[in-house]
């Protein structure tokens, strides 16, 4: 089976703009210094949190931006 990275940004210029998201969320969720954490030293729970909770937020915002659009 071929290697692909499935975490790569389609549009790199959101780069910024989702890894902010992911240390406010990681904030939030009482996760302090998470830009400097060893992400081994987290348990999977409190990693699948901060990705989820990125997942659920990008969603909500695109059901926002689609609600008064007609396709």
């Amino acid at each position: 089976m071929a290697n692909s990275n499935r975490n790569r940004v389609v549009v790199p210029e959101a780069r910024a703009a989702l890894d902010q998201m992911k240390l406010e969320i990681a904030g939030e969720l009482g996760l302090s210094n998470y830009a400097t954490t060893d992400k081994g030293s987290l348990t999977s729970r409190q990693n699948g949190y901060v990705g989820g909770y990125m997942v659920k937020r990008l969603i909500e915002t695109a059901e926002r931006s689609m609600a008064g659009k007609q396709f």
